[in-house]
């Protein structure tokens, strides 16, 4: 095997993937502390056609450099929007047709590769703090609760590598 080069991967350009249909998915960012978290996010967002990123609360906003280093240019391609409060958005979403789910552990909730989301939904997938997750008054407003499965021995996974595995899984499940 042959590692191929960057100009062989027929990546879209930036104005080609804002022409692109995207997934029927938006992520929402609550009070994300990490930078580098947020920029891999937009990264991430950017490989799977991520329809639009919410930056809520404290979350930070490009242009900002530490953004920037992870996110290597997915702020210009994904759209986004900041949205002080993320209690003012949920109904707003859920009014043009999206299902809020929040990405966290709780009573009740449903584990990620038991959910099978439909090609004909949208879907709002909310991921909280770093430290505290999402918000308890986040979680009550969402329509349900997903949670990715950990066997080992810590109680939770970084907030980039948490939205990776759901948008894999998402992504993965719409291509079907």
């Amino acid at each position: 095997m042959r590692k191929r080069k960057n100009e062989e991967l027929e990546r879209l350009d930036v104005d080609q993937f804002k022409k692109t249909e995207k997934i029927p998915v938006c992520i929402i960012l609550d009070n994300i502390r990490s930078l580098n978290n947020i920029g891999s996010v937009f990264r991430t967002s950017d490989a799977f056609l991520i329809e639009k990123i919410y930056l809520c609360g404290i979350t930070a906003r490009p242009p900002h450099k530490d953004i920037h280093k992870t996110a290597l240019g997915a702020t210009e391609s994904v759209d986004w929007e900041y949205v002080e409060d993320v209690m003012h958005l949920l109904p707003r979403l859920a009014q043009n047709g999206y299902m809020n789910l929040a990405i966290e552990q709780a009573e009740g909730s449903q584990m990620i590769h038991g959910f099978f989301p439909k090609k004909t939904g949208k879907y709002a997938l909310v991921f909280g703090n770093e430290v505290k997750g999402v918000q308890q008054q986040v979680v009550d407003e969402c329509d349900s609760v997903l949670e990715i499965p950990q066997f080992g021995t810590k109680h939770s996974l970084n907030i980039a590598v948490s939205v990776g595995v759901v948008v894999w899984d998402f992504w993965s499940k719409l291509q079907k």
